[in-house]
């Protein structure tokens, strides 16, 4: 491995480092709630009370963006977990069993990976209750991700339990007795964590934008709990932020941090 891929590498290690400490510990760093409203402030510019300002409601913006970067952070690998466990299911289920399952599963995939992803998540999304309390609304929306994520990576990992299925080792396991539970358990499945461990790096930036997109649209979390996808739906009427760059940190910080996830995902792909 190079000098460069080090330094790009701890770079964005001490970025995503900096980024989730300061979100877990948004309670101790927040100058004020998420929710509590400064009637008097609505709208300022930032000062020594309110680092970045308040929003319209009066609501400081330093702790809405501490607290929205901690759902974003948080709730982003859980569904990148579950889209990751749901493709080492279906998947490995899928390259193991062969026959009818792996047709009907991986045509079950082909028809979730044609379909575009934003107008899928959108359409599901929109099916659901939008009047929802706020934690229950962070519940469904990374759900709704983890549960359509699960495609790709199921066909990436139906491919590697195909060639598993008939390698050596698995057909001399075969002929010493070992049974099919035991050898799926004990033999497969630790060849093919390496897969699901990509497929899960892989899908945490994919899943901050999502949501990015879906908190843009009003379809996201609820308020009053923030995400990166609500404080971005502030830039939407580009008249009223003009001469406040301050606002801009939401949007900052959601560049930086998937611009960091893609920097060590390209230097896990680099060769040494």
């Amino acid at each position: 491995m190079t000098h460069i891929q080090n330094v790009l590498r701890n770079f964005s290690i001490g970025i995503l480092a900096t980024v989730f400490l300061a979100s877990l510990f948004a309670g101790t760093l927040a100058p004020a709630s998420y929710a509590k409203q400064f009637r008097e402030d609505p709208d300022s510019p930032p000062s020594r009370q309110h680092w970045l300002g308040t929003d319209d409601l009066g609501r400081d913006r330093f702790s809405r963006v501490l607290y929205g970067t901690r759902i974003s952070l948080l709730m982003a690998p859980a569904a990148a977990l579950l889209a990751a466990a749901l493709a080492g299911l279906l998947g490995g289920a899928a390259g193991y069993l062969g026959g009818w399952t792996e047709r009907g599963l991986m045509a079950a995939a082909d028809l979730v990976l044609s379909l575009p992803w934003l107008f899928l998540l959108l359409a599901v999304r929109a099916l659901l209750p939008l009047n929802v309390p706020p934690l229950q609304s962070v519940t469904i929306t990374f759900l709704i991700l983890g549960c359509l994520g699960w495609a790709a990576g199921a066909r990436v990992v139906c491919a590697g339990a195909k060639s598993l299925r008939n390698s050596d080792f698995a057909l001399q396991a075969r002929a010493q007795g070992c049974s099919e539970a035991r050898l799926l358990l004990r033999h497969l499945a630790p060849n093919l964590r390496p897969l699901l461990l990509a497929q899960f790096w892989i899908s945490v930036p994919v899943f901050i934008l999502a949501e990015a997109n879906l908190g843009v649209l009003g379809l996201g979390v609820s308020e009053p709990l923030p995400s990166w996808g609500s404080l971005l739906r502030e830039l939407e009427g580009l008249t009223a932020i003009s001469g406040k760059p301050w606002v801009f940190v939401p949007l900052l910080l959601l560049i930086i941090s998937v611009t960091a996830f893609q920097a060590l995902l390209m230097d896990q792909e680099m060769p040494s």
